[in-house]
């Protein structure tokens, strides 16, 4: 009890700390001044921690994450919630370490999904759970301000089809065009003669007329049918019928590299519609027009962009990003060198292992500001290496300080660290407070940067050799964490292998093989009230088993021996079952194995209640099977001489 008040004490002085926090609030009005400076604080930091606050999480209990999901299943669920809930804010702090102190650059964005370009995008249906909701408001939230000044944006997938909507030119080095590696045919050879021959006189008449007077002449010329200007250039467009001809053109056009600059039109229908050309009058003219053409594809971009341009950022600098799991501890890790020293070589190495934690704000933000989420978590995770290389979960780094393991949030760990260690960390906001500062929106992030380095702190990871790139002070540093070692292996989490827990205070594991749902029972049943009925109801049930509730009209059953579910599947589905198990089946008791739950996670069955999903799942499986293996229908004739009919007869 007294542990619990502390928890509840801790959290308040927390509160009342973080109103004097300076924690920059973000919205549309200043979000692009705000920039730069966000640009320099990440470069200056070490690590960048992430805090994410969404509309949603779940709407059922059996939604949730559990503790006998795998990996397969938990991705299944955060996929269902990041694809159904929205984001509203995203907190997001660089900070740094130096000598006990950390320096901490806050920053809070208030975002919203609106069309802003009249393009369909990213504008869309979401649902918002009531709890989240109120939640927010209790701590002041604006949703008037959010709805009409939140940051708006557009995913990677998506800029690419408004751009091509838009029709949006771009600009095209001569030096990073791709060379065609085929044999170009006839009518490629015509058709660059043909282009050839138009870019050439068009020069030369551009050649000609600059060398004219200004007057009505050079006027009048500038009003003939096919003579074009980009601003006081001259410029020509080249239509183009595939991307063959695209890479022809702008082959060709790198003869005339040296007055000439290509931008690409894109078709709205997708593709490439033409290629322009515009002449400049000297290199140096060339180089100013280069210059102001990606000034204005970068202005275009932001604009298109919005608050993606700061998940940009975040990838371009590489920085390990730290965040707070909520999937209980998930991982999938992918190791390249072994297992030796995960985690400092994650921290710390340029040579490190490929390390992805499974965490539910990742899958939000894969799906909102890069692409659709993959189908399976290995392309997931393939795919979000390539945009955050190194993400680490203070969770997982918790697990190394004994005790440490259960708390389910960040104010309880802090609290634990502060009654159990001394690891004094003082923390400097050099960010003046601005209006909205003091109110609780963006604190996340903060606590998140504060525990990081307290852990660190009573683990010894010296945080300040982060920017120190001394092979000989790494490997000290390396000797030093060498009690926090990683104990996985290359072949720890095989697909075939699963091993689940059943109860998330238990670290007892077994297969999910050994695992069935249980559904149809009468109401009112409670687990020990079923563990009764079904003990003596069959065979396999005098050995050890458990029962557990997922919802209110489904339960698991695990045993503890090998091979007793299927045993009991195969029984229960049988039309030779006796006794009390008999009774319980006719009343409409119904049982599947772990994999018919993956099933249901697999193809989005997510109905209220498990047990319809998993009704849906095996109805769907039973289809699929005749379907695969459709039976030929025997039509059975009964043959007798007395009922043939001879002709000759007639």
């Amino acid at each position: 009890m007294a542990s619990r008040f502390s928890s509840v004490q801790l959290q308040r002085r927390l509160y009342t700390t973080t109103s004097q926090w300076s924690v920059r609030q973000v919205r549309s009005s200043d979000f692009h001044g705000c920039l730069g400076e966000l640009k320099n604080h990440i470069s200056d930091s070490d690590f960048i921690a992430l805090s994410l606050q969404n509309t949603g999480s779940s709407s059922f209990p059996w939604h949730r994450l559990q503790p006998f999901d795998t990996y397969d299943t938990a991705y299944c669920k955060t996929k269902y919630a990041a694809e159904k809930f929205q984001i509203l804010q995203f907190a997001l702090c660089p900070f740094s370490v130096r000598e006990s102190k950390l320096i901490a650059h806050p920053y809070n964005f208030h975002l919203f999904p609106r069309d802003e370009l009249n393009i369909g995008m990213p504008s869309y249906s979401f649902s918002c759970q009531v709890s989240h909701l109120t939640s927010m408001a209790r701590e002041g939230f604006d949703f008037d301000a959010c709805i009409y000044d939140g940051i708006s944006y557009l995913s990677r997938a998506q800029e690419f089809i408004a751009k091509v909507r838009m029709g949006c030119p771009t600009l095209t080095s001569n030096t990073n065009v791709a060379k065609s590696s085929s044999k170009p045919s006839v009518a490629d050879s015509i058709f660059v003669q043909r282009v050839k021959s138009r870019v050439k006189n068009w020069k030369d008449a551009c050649n000609s007329s600059s060398k004219k007077s200004d007057g009505l002449l050079s006027l009048l010329e500038k009003l003939i049918p096919g003579r074009e200007q980009y601003g006081s250039r001259p410029s020509m467009t080249i239509d183009v019928c595939s991307e063959r001809q695209v890479i022809l053109v702008l082959e060709l056009l790198m003869e005339f590299s040296d007055d000439l600059v290509p931008v690409v039109i894109p078709a709205k229908s997708g593709g490439t519609r033409a290629i322009r050309a515009i002449l400049t009058s000297s290199k140096e003219d060339k180089i100013l027009l280069e210059k102001e053409l990606q000034n204005l594809e970068e202005e275009e971009n932001k604009k298109i962009r919005g608050f993606r341009e700061v998940i940009e950022m975040i990838s371009a600098s590489q920085k390990p990003i730290i965040s707070y799991s909520s999937l209980n501890g998930v991982y999938l890790i992918f190791f390249i060198f072994g297992c030796f020293l995960f985690f400092v070589f994650l921290l710390f190495s340029n040579f490190c292992s490929n390390a992805f934690v499974l965490d539910a704000d990742f899958t939000f933000i894969h799906s909102k500001f890069l692409a659709p989420l993959p189908t399976n978590i290995d392309e997931f995770a393939s795919s979000l290496h390539l945009v955050f290389p190194r993400v680490l979960d203070v969770k997982h780094l918790m697990s190394k300080i004994g005790g440490l393991n259960k708390p389910t949030s960040i104010t309880s760990a802090l609290s634990y660290l502060k009654n159990h260690y001394y690891a004094p960390v003082d923390l400097d906001i050099p960010v003046e407070a601005t209006g909205n500062d003091h109110k609780f929106h963006g604190h996340n992030a903060i606590w998140l940067c504060h525990l990081f380095a307290k852990v660190c702190s009573v683990l010894k990871i010296d945080l300040d050799g982060v920017q120190s790139n001394n092979n000989k002070r790494l490997a000290s540093m390396l000797d030093e964490c060498a009690n926090v070692s990683s104990s996985f292996s290359p072949y720890h989490h095989k697909p075939e292998d699963e091993n689940i827990k059943i109860w998330a205070k238990n670290a007892i594991k077994v297969s999910c093989r050994h695992l069935i749902f249980l559904w149809g029972f009468r109401d009112g049943m409670t687990a020990r009230l079923l563990k009764t009925a079904l003990e003596g109801s069959h065979e396999v049930f005098c050995e050890e088993f458990d029962v557990r509730f997922v919802d209110k009209k489904c339960a698991i059953v695990v045993f503890w021996q090998p091979g007793l579910s299927e045993t009991f599947l195969d029984a229960i589905n049988s039309d030779g079952i006796v006794g009390s198990l008999r009774e319980m089946v006719s009343e409409g008791l119904r049982a599947a194995g772990y994999e018919t739950y993956k099933r249901v996670c697999r193809l989005d069955l997510w109905e209220a209640d498990l047990a319809e999903s998993l009704e849906r799942a095996m109805l769907e499986e039973h289809h699929s099977i005749l379907e695969a293996e459709p039976e030929t229908v025997r039509l059975d004739i009964n043959y007798s001489n007395d009922s043939l009919i001879y002709l000759n007869d007639l």
